[in-house]
């Protein structure tokens, strides 16, 4: 493995954080993205539990005892039960925004890693194949084997940028795609809750 990291040249010195990089932020937006940590069970049941005013009380306590982002669009929903739905889905909508920025906040970097891995891979290609030309401008082609072993030390860098970029597309693309679900479950629970205690009100 070293010798491989060290016939790739200096471009390697690039990829070799790029690849660190890559690896921290899917670890860290696999766990920051559970379903449990966004849309934790308990805070969903005590929802659904919260059919009237004398139950706010209990949503709001479990909302505090369980930070998470749908706790607090609830709690937004729950202290501004005196205003207008509108005025109120306004609030909540607001909120939401600003916790589907937080949850996208790494995946923008692993979108980084996916464009700059292939792209620094080729720079190295292009440094190694210029290098080894270079070279055999000197000695010529006397030599195939060598020439063979010139070019495979060239694409060395290629290939670790294609390493590096593909699972962090397939991670990029999932985890983009579970931000939109959790968003969307999100949406769906406040929009249940607003419509349940508005019609009340108008009752």
């Amino acid at each position: 493995m070293w010798q491989f990291l060290k016939d790739g040249g200096p471009v390697m010195l690039l990829l070799v954080p790029t690849s660190i990089i890559g690896l921290a932020f899917i670890i860290e937006r696999g766990l920051a993205l559970r379903w449990k940590k966004i849309i934790p069970p308990e805070v969903e049941k005590a929802l659904d539990l919260c059919r009237s005013k004398e139950d706010l009380g209990m949503l709001h306590g479990i909302c505090e005892q369980q930070p998470s982002a749908l706790s607090r669009l609830l709690l937004v929903a729950v202290e501004h039960l005196s205003w207008p739905k509108g005025e109120n889905a306004d609030a909540i909508q607001t909120r939401a925004r600003h916790e589907i920025a937080q949850m996208e906040r790494g995946i923008v970097v692993l979108e980084i890693v996916v464009g700059i891995a292939p792209l620094l891979g080729l720079v190295g290609t292009i440094n190694g194949l210029i290098s080894l030309f270079s070279g055999l401008s000197r000695t010529g082609l006397g030599d195939n084997a060598i020439v063979a072993h010139g070019i495979s030390i060239a694409l060395n860098t290629t290939l670790s940028g294609l390493l590096i970029a593909i699972p962090a597309l397939i991670a990029w693309s999932y985890y983009n795609k579970k931000v939109e679900t959790l968003a969307i479950e999100m949406e769906t629970l406040c929009d249940g809750f607003l419509r349940r205690f508005y019609l009340h009100d108008e009752k």
